[in-house]
């Protein structure tokens, strides 16, 4: 293999507690922080869950003063945000507990961030070197417990936050919005129903696909983007089908942890859409990721053939050929019951042109082995509504 010369700098995450039951463990989590009145932020969903209720029972026995906050939304804004931020601060916590899904997550990771900042959210764009703005001694020390198996966020050190006025996904950064702490408890997710665990488990195959064909040197991340793509292969059918299935419920849960940490190689032209997509129509982020998988591959295809028939020798398809790769990526969708166009869950071609330019501008897009201009990703949006392969 020849030598790679670019410099690159990469990071790892963080102290992941895993196993069955390991929710029990919260309190101490908490208290292993310096964290002794935790608020914990979740989805409103998941607020009226005994999981959560059992959660907030965890640190109060453990002696904590425990509150809760789930006014958010599944594209979380920064109105969110800022509520949230007004609850941490009248309640006098110390210290965050994300719980949930991505929206949760995410939600909780910027009011963590937010809670001793003097400037507004968007000033900590990840733009340029707008991170150095932050003052790290009044952030919040931070708990993350996901519930879903698909974002990965609990490994993550951002926040995709929907700007409301401008209509567009932003990307809030830095280096120590990474939980300092996380619980990866399989037991959390059986409840999870078929079409979300699909939906989630898509989003994390995503991550690992498109971090796997990302332009970065990045050779670690490149082979935990593999591994997990062949836990989803094996596990995420079978969490799908039986959703009590605890071994599987495991796998696809690990995957999504692995192909969020392999994201750090970077993510392209799926992504680059679904932010713009989630922004505008408010669809479901994972949903959006696998309904436009294959059309994203095939204009890909020039640049990632060879790379994506070795991973398909990787995952033992019977056909490792682009071709054979694409049409298992086909039926997969199938199996898991995903729409096959976008015009099936209601998004039509009315706003092109602006999907497109929000497209161009997300940072996800420098990622992709291919630069798409404006033009390319209005075709690549229309092939995904009309079906066009």
């Amino acid at each position: 293999m020849e030598l790679n010369q670019s410099n690159a700098n990469w990071n790892y995450p963080t102290n992941i507690r895993y196993g069955i039951g390991r929710i029990n463990e919260l309190g101490a989590a908490c208290i292993e922080l310096g964290i002794r009145a935790p608020l914990l932020v979740t989805d409103p969903g998941l607020a009226q869950l005994p999981m959560v209720e059992q959660a907030t029972v965890h640190c109060q026995q453990a002696g904590l003063r425990c509150g809760l906050f789930s006014q958010i939304k599944a594209n979380p804004t920064a109105e969110n945000v800022s509520d949230g931020v007004a609850v941490y601060q009248q309640g006098e916590h110390d210290g965050v507990i994300a719980f949930g899904g991505g929206s949760a997550l995410d939600a909780a990771k910027a009011i963590a961030l937010m809670v001793g900042q003097v400037r507004p959210l968007w000033d900590f764009e990840d733009v340029a070197d707008n991170w150095t703005r932050v003052n790290i001694d009044t952030m919040a020390p931070l708990v993350a417990v996901p519930t879903t198996s698909g974002t990965g966020s609990e490994v993550g050190r951002a926040a995709v936050i929907t700007d409301s006025q401008r209509q567009l996904k932003r990307l809030i950064f830095h280096p120590k919005m990474l939980p300092a702490l996380v619980i990866l408890d399989p037991e959390l997710t059986i409840g999870l129903p078929p079409n979300l665990t699909a939906a989630t488990g898509m989003d994390a195959f995503s991550h690992a696909l498109e971090a796997y064909c990302a332009v970065n040197f990045h050779p670690m991340a490149e082979g935990i983007a593999l591994e997990a793509m062949r836990l989803l292969k094996d596990y995420l059918p079978r969490a799908y089908a039986d959703g009590q299935d605890l071994a599987a419920r495991a796998q696809v849960m690990v995957a999504s942890t692995m192909g969020a940490t392999a994201f750090q190689r970077g993510l392209g032209s799926m992504h680059a859409l679904a932010h713009s997509l989630g922004a505008l129509y408010d669809s479901h982020h994972g949903l959006l990721n696998a309904i436009l998988m294959p059309y994203v591959l095939q204009a890909n295809r020039s640049a990632i053939e060879t790379r994506i028939e070795r991973l398909s020798r990787y995952l033992e398809l019977s056909d490792p050929s682009f071709d054979g790769f694409m049409a298992w990526v086909i039926a997969l969708r199938r199996a898991l019951a995903i729409p096959s166009t976008l015009a099936e869950i209601g998004i039509g071609a009315d706003q092109v042109v602006k999907i497109s330019e929000m497209a161009v501008a997300d940072p996800c897009a420098s990622d992709n082995p291919i630069s798409f201009s404006a033009e390319q990703y209005q075709a690549l949006f229309l092939a995904a509504i009309n079906g066009d392969q």
